[in-house]
C-alpha cells in the first residue's frame, strides 16, 4: 500500500484528487443521472496522471475512457465525437500501450524509455508540417 501512495508526490495528489472533487462536484450539481459519464470522467483524468508519469496503465486507461464515451457520445447522438474517439484515441492509446510495454525503462514496466530526436527527424516533422498546414490552408478556403 505504502508503494502505491508513494508512486505520485504530494503535488501529484492533490492535482489528481482536486480534479477528482471537481468533476463530482459537478456531477453532484448538474446530472445526478448518468453516471457512465462520472465514471468515464474519473477514468479520463486518471489516465492523464497515469500518461504524465509515463506509467502504461494510463494509455490502458485511456483505451477504456476512449470506449466508455464513445457510448455516451452515440447515446447523445454526438457521432463525430463518436468516431473520433472509438477511431482515433482509442487506437492510439492502444498502439502506445504496446510501444511502452515493448520499451520499459530499466526494466521497469511502469516507466516508459524516452527516446530523443535526431536532427534528421525535426528537419522531416517541420516539412511535412508544413506541406499538411499549406495542403489544408488551400483546401479548406
Amino acid at each position: 500500500m505504502k508503494k502505491i501512495l508513494g508512486y505520485f508526490n504530494v503535488c501529484e495528489w492533490v492535482l489528481w484528487l482536486v480534479s477528482v472533487v471537481l468533476i463530482s462536484l459537478s456531477f453532484a450539481l448538474f446530472d445526478r443521472e448518468n453516471w457512465l459519464i462520472l465514471s468515464a470522467s474519473i477514468i479520463g483524468v486518471t489516465s492523464l496522471i497515469f500518461n504524465a508519469k509515463g506509467n502504461p496503465i494510463g494509455q490502458a486507461l485511456m483505451v477504456v475512457f476512449s470506449i466508455t464515451y464513445g457510448v455516451i457520445s452515440f447515446g447523445f447522438a454526438y457521432y463525430g465525437e463518436m468516431i473520433t474517439y472509438l477511431c482515433m484515441t482509442a487506437p492510439m492509446a492502444f498502439f502506445a500501450l504496446i510501444s511502452w510495454l515493448k520499451n520499459p525503462y530499466k526494466g521497469n514496466r511502469a516507466q516508459v524509455e524516452l527516446n530523443n530526436i535526431s536532427k534528421k527527424d525535426w528537419t522531416i516533422m517541420f516539412a511535412v508540417s508544413i506541406v499538411v498546414t499549406v495542403v489544408f490552408y488551400f483546401r479548406c478556403i
